[in-house]
């Protein structure tokens, strides 16, 4: 058990890839600065990051001029350059997003004039007997192809990271449980370093029950509420995820937007069918969601997935359909932008749930790709949390958004591509915290 006693330079929330890829930025810029990283978890990467299907984006599909456009291809390259760097393995596979028939070719069109304008390397039109010069056995009228997409293990690149910060002097500390961070008294111990001119200051056991001390009185510091105790620093970033809004409305930032969690559900083809797919191969997206649909997904481990349902999760950690927490369901149905989004999308969540209760639906909307996959080539796989930020009036935040002042800077919606563009979102979130 590591010593928290502060002040830190810097306490980092949460050691996901992008909590991790902060801490680094910030040491790379402040060589010598203490940098604290604080997970609830035993181990790094235990949530999205350590979830997610593992694909390395491109920028295809964002909004050009937005930050998920910019951080994308940027973070793309960033990462790719850290993965040789760190000897890692990864593979530019390549993706198809494939129109299968006429009445798609607008939405290929849309998202080919997005890509050029997002300037992604290497994208190209194909047509049916060229698409299936990349995938043999996919079908439809035409097609994007990416072959800057790649794959990769998230959790290995997290490992990296972690390893990385600690050479560099930082601590991560896991098992350790953030209640709150802000300027105000502190109603328990203050984990402080020693006061000015020499003397050891309070520490867990030290620090008066009302929180005297230094760092207590100083009010240049925020302070960290723990179950380990109160630690005070100069600067603090919070990447918690799927419970980002929680953190951010216990530390008197804005309730809105809240996170509602959905499950991603998976099933994974058995390895005698692993051949039917050789790149990445997705469907042409509705617009107006930040979901991209059932694809077939192809890992760095060799299998491959199909995949994701979009359901509404009875838990932020719902990895397991069993697992329901009361604390979670109720945050979600009591934010009114929950009602508003379901009235709105109500018959995409039908289909969404006639997908994941029906294996026969879930292969055939596949099959609309690789025709010859049937449902004997399957198998139940894995799922993932996606923490989707809605707004009060229901509307789903399809960006990466940010908030705080005064030291503190809270990342309130980091959704896919999050860990492709983890290296360029903690240049942004660097930037910020500077100005904060």
């Amino acid at each position: 058990m590591a010593d928290l006693n502060g002040p830190w330079d810097v306490v980092v929330v949460g050691a996901g890839i992008l909590g991790l890829a902060t801490a680094r930025e910030l040491l790379r810029r402040e060589p010598g600065a203490r940098v604290l990283v604080l997970e609830r978890e035993p181990f790094v990467a235990a949530h999205q990051t350590g979830h997610n299907s593992g694909v390395i984006h491109a920028g295809i599909y964002y909004t050009p001029g937005s930050l998920k456009a910019r951080l994308c291809r940027e973070g793309q390259q960033a990462l790719y350059r850290y993965l040789d760097e760190q000897e890692i393995p990864y593979e530019r596979c390549g993706k198809l997003i494939v129109a299968v028939d006429e009445s798609e070719l607008a939405g290929l069109d849309e998202l080919e004039r997005r890509g050029r304008a997002n300037g992604v390397a290497g994208l190209r039109r194909l047509g049916a007997s060229e698409l299936r010069d990349v995938e043999p056995y996919a079908t439809g009228v035409a097609a994007l192809h990416s072959p800057s997409t790649g794959i990769v293990d998230y959790t290995v690149v997290a490992r990296a990271l972690a390893r990385e910060i600690a050479s560099l002097g930082a601590v991560v500390e896991t098992g350790v449980s953030v209640a709150r961070v802000g300027r105000w008294e502190p109603s328990g111990p203050v984990l402080a370093a020693a006061a000015p001119g020499g003397g050891a200051g309070p520490g867990v056991g030290g620090a008066s029950p009302a929180g005297g001390g230094v760092a207590a009185r100083d009010r240049s510091l925020v302070l960290v509420e723990t179950d380990r105790g109160t630690i005070p620093a100069r600067r603090v970033v919070a990447c918690a995820g799927a419970w980002s809004d929680r953190l951010a409305v216990a530390s008197e930032a804005d309730e809105d937007p809240r996170i509602v969690p959905f499950r991603g559900g998976y099933l994974r083809l058995r390895p005698r069918a692993r051949h039917l797919v050789k790149t990445l191969i997705y469907p042409v997206p509705d617009p107006d969601l930040p979901f991209l649909g059932v694809h077939l997904t192809r890992r760095i481990d060799g299998d491959v997935w199909l995949g994701p349902s979009a359901l509404l999760a009875p838990s932020r950690e719902s990895y397991n359909l069993t697992t329901l927490r009361r604390g979670d369901l109720r945050d979600t149905l009591r934010w009114p932008g929950t009602w508003r989004m379901a009235r709105r999308w109500w018959r995409t969540g039908v289909s969404e749930l006639y997908l994941a209760a029906s294996r026969r639906a879930f292969v055939e909307a596949c099959a609309r790709y690789v025709p010859t996959l049937t449902r004997a080539d399957v198998e139940d796989g894995p799922a993932g949390i996606r923490a989707q930020a809605v707004g009060r009036d229901g509307k789903l935040l399809d960006d990466f958004a940010f908030a705080g002042g005064d030291g503190v800077l809270h990342v309130r919606n980091a959704p896919s591509p999050a860990a492709t563009s983890s290296l360029a979102i903690a240049r942004v979130i660097a930037d910020r915290l500077g100005e904060a």
